[in-house]
Parts: C-alpha cells; structure tokens; sequence
C-alpha cells in the first residue's frame, strides 16, 4: 500500500461522536418528537446558515483526522517501508501550503521577506536588501508590476470554477426536489429563487455559495502565495490556522463527551433520591468547584508531562504524544466542567419527581431505575443539549486561554491557543507582525459567533418555555 492507516486515540473518539451523530440524525428523522424542535431550528434563517458555517468546520476536522503514515520512496519493491511522520487527508489537500516554507517572516501575499538581509550581488559585494521569497509568487518577472494582476486572475478563475460546482450541486438538488414531488422544474426553481420553500433554501444556497468560493479561492491563492503570510521559521500562517480547526472542534466535542455521562448520571441520581445520596453528590461537586480549575488544569498538565519524559519510548513520534496531551486536557477540562450542568440537573428532577405521572409510577411499583431513565431523564433532556451547545464556544475559548499561558495543548500541536501565544513576541516588533493573531482571531471568531447563534437558536426552539409560548 502506498500508506499505512494510523489510528489515533482522539480520531478513534471522534469516529465515534460522528457515528452518534449520524444514528441520532437518522432517529430523529423516523421520530416525530424529535423532528419537530430541529426542525424548528433549521427553519430558521439563522440556525440554518450557522448550521452550514459548523458542519463546514466539523468536515474540515473530520478530514483532519483521518491519519496515515505515507510510504518512504527508497524502498524495494518486496516491502515496504513507512515514514515516522504522521500525516492527515488535509494535509494532502494543502500540500502545497505545507510545504513551502520559506525563511522566515513574509507578509500577506507578499513575495519578498518581511525584514532586510545581507545578500551578496552577482558582483561580489554584499547589500541589504529584501530578498525574494522562495515559493511566494517566486514565478513572477516583476513582482511590484505583475503581482496584484496575477492575484487578481487567478481570484477570478477560482471564483468561476466554485460557482459552477455550487450552481450544478444545487441545479441537481431542485432537479431531484421537482422529481419526488412530481412537479415541474421550472416552478421548483421559482420558488427556490423567491424565497417561497418551507425551508430557508435561499440562504442556505447563499451561504454555500459564499463558503464555496472563499474556499477555492483560499486553495487557488494559498498554493501560489502565502496567504496570511509566514511565520518566525517560514511555516504558512494559513495553513496553521485551518489545521487549529481540529484542536478547537476536539476540545469543544471531547470535552462534552466526557462531561455529560457524569452530570446526567450524578444530577438525576441527586434530585431523585435526596437523602444521603444528595449530599455526597453536593460534597464532591462543591469540593471540586473549590478548587481553581486553573491550578488543577497545570498540576495535571505537569504530571503528564513528567510520564511522557519517562516513557518517551513508548511513543512513536510527536504527532501521538501531542494526540495524549490533548486527550488528557479534554479529560481534565471535562472533569472540572460538569458540575454547573449537574446543578442545573438536580434542580429539575426535584421539580419533575413531583410530577403526578412520576407519583403515578411509583404508586405502581415501577422500578427506580425504570423510573429516572424513562420518564425523568428524556424530560431533561432540552436542558442538556441547550447547555452542551452553550458551553460548546466556551470550550473553545479556554484552549485559547489554557494554551497562551502555556498549560493547553502541547505545543507541537496547531492551535488557535499556540498562534496566539506565540504571537504576543512577534507583536512587539517594530513593525509588528500581525498575521498570526489576526488569523487565529478570525478563524476562531467565526467559530464561537455561530456557534453562539446556533446555540440562541436551539435554546429557542427546545426550550418548552419559550417554544410553547409561539
């Protein structure tokens, strides 16, 4: 095989989150009264579009997180033999971007570095100049005359080739509309166009639209130029920030994972059987919040750090020990965040334990547990899903956070944490060097904003307070 599969242990983990996903989409669908609420959510204009910004970003991390080893070219052919480095399908798919590494600071889309060097001219003498960057539009003449033209044609050329993918891909889905309903194209497509479908089909269109082409121009212009420029060592600051896309998703998904069977399991099992069980359940979740997750976060970090120093045997390469590290803050973040949801748990299954159908349940001999996971647990079950999505951007800002303080991620791994962190150095040179944070703002600002959005909109919609007063 020319590549050797590689499972690590955070894709075999978000394997899974997707195929729970994908089981819970399908149940929803057969389910009348799980359909309804998202479909109220999709319905709307907002939750759509945010809807299509987070599955763009959750396919980039799946791609991401398809690993392999890639085979080493001075083999024979009676075996093969593979490369330590651990590679993903993105990283396939930005070849060119992580690749060409230049020297060191470039602008963005520039084709010179950004400071002076001393370069000797073809006459023996040495002057400080600019030098040409290696990949940068290094096929250019002139590059003060031709560049912007150059960047111009080739925006161009990316922008007509992703209108005709995302207007065939949508000309195929009103085609295949018009078919099943038994109508005709022509009034499918009106209706697409006006507005007038029972889904909000025209934004979305819209929004694919402008994803499509922001992508294909970012692929055209990122595997010529350096599209938010390069960093200290000459690594492409764009590249960087699409692969942070996974630590951001794998923090928020992971983190959540480990979180709910605690709070759900402990919160139930408080509000239901009160007595002595209620109180261990509060001792340990205000013990824990006692504790400042910070010191603890650190502590657990450290003592990670020390068993991989002492094992480094058992790791292969950087890319499985960064994957641990990762893994064990998803855990730690995990442990200290499920106590808020667990309150918010045992508060309503004292409300729901009085319920007459509860009382009705117990008069007739049900058993406990019968009773706390068919009739308690799904009637908290808004409650849970409105906080996951909620504290989903949260957990994304606290990789930031843990990681410019340097007790987040490890720092081999690409993250929005680590561009920031090691920005606040580049920032205080004269002139600043801005590219990294900016790109680590934006990328995790669009992240967090519909993530949010999303999150304003499911609350709306399951939420049986605000939904059953529409």
């Amino acid at each position: 095989m020319p590549f050797q599969p590689t499972l690590l242990i955070t894709d075999a983990l978000f394997f899974a989150l997707t195929a729970v996903i994908i089981i819970f989409v399908m149940m929803a669908r057969k389910r009348e009264h799980l359909r309804r609420p998202w479909e109220k959510v999709i319905k709307r204009t907002t939750g759509a579009v945010s809807l299509v910004i987070l599955v763009c970003y959750y396919s980039i991390a799946l791609l991401d997180s398809m690993h392999f080893r890639p085979k080493l070219d001075n083999v024979t052919d009676s075996e093969y033999q593979y490369s330590n480095e651990i590679l993903s399908v993105l990283d396939v798919l930005m070849t060119p971007m992580r690749t060409q590494v230049e020297k060191t600071f470039s602008a963005p889309l520039a084709t010179q570095l950004f400071s002076k060097q001393m370069v000797q001219q073809d006459d023996g003498s040495m002057q400080q100049i600019y030098p040409r960057l290696k990949y940068g539009g290094a096929y250019l003449d002139d590059p003060n005359t031709q560049k912007w033209d150059d960047i111009l044609q080739i925006s161009i050329k990316a922008t007509i080739f992703a209108v005709l993918c995302w207007g065939a891909f949508w000309l195929l889905m009103i085609w295949r509309h018009s078919k099943s309903q038994q109508s005709n194209f022509s009034s499918c497509f009106k209706k697409f166009i006006s507005g007038e479908t029972s889904y909000p089909l025209r934004a979305i269109a819209i929004t694919t639209g402008l994803v499509t082409i922001a992508i294909f121009v970012s692929m055209f212009i990122g595997s010529n130029y350096h599209l938010f420029g390069t960093d200290k060592v000459g690594q492409d600051v764009f590249y960087q920030a699409i692969k942070s896309i996974r630590t951001g998703i794998l923090i928020g998904a992971l983190t959540t994972l480990v979180m709910l069977p605690v709070a759900i399991t402990l919160g139930a099992m408080a509000g239901f059987f009160r007595g002595w069980v209620d109180d261990v359940i509060q001792y340990i979740y205000t013990t824990l919040n006692s504790i400042p997750h910070v010191l603890l976060i650190a502590a657990s970090v450290l003592l990670l750090q020390v068993y991989i120093s002492n094992n480094a045997e058992g790791f292969d390469s950087l890319t499985e020990r960064a994957d641990l590290r990762l893994l064990f803050l998803c855990l730690i973040l995990g442990i200290t965040s499920w106590t808020g949801l667990c309150r918010l748990l045992r508060a309503e299954t004292f409300k729901l334990r009085e319920m007459e159908y509860i009382q009705a349940a117990t008069a007739f001999g049900v058993k406990k547990a019968n009773i706390l996971t068919r009739h308690i647990m799904p009637n908290f079950m808004h409650i849970v899903l409105i906080t996951v999505v909620l504290d989903f951007s949260g957990l994304v800002l606290a990789e930031a956070v843990l990681s410019y303080i340097n007790i987040g991620v490890d720092p081999a791994t690409n993250s929005w944490g680590n561009m920031i962190n090691q920005a606040r150095l580049e920032m205080a040179r004269d002139p600043a060097v801005w590219w990294s944070l900016t790109a680590a703002f934006i990328f995790m600002f669009t992240l967090v904003l519909f993530a949010n959005l999303f999150a304003d909109v499911v609350r709306d919609a399951l939420d049986p307070r605000v939904s059953g007063s529409e």
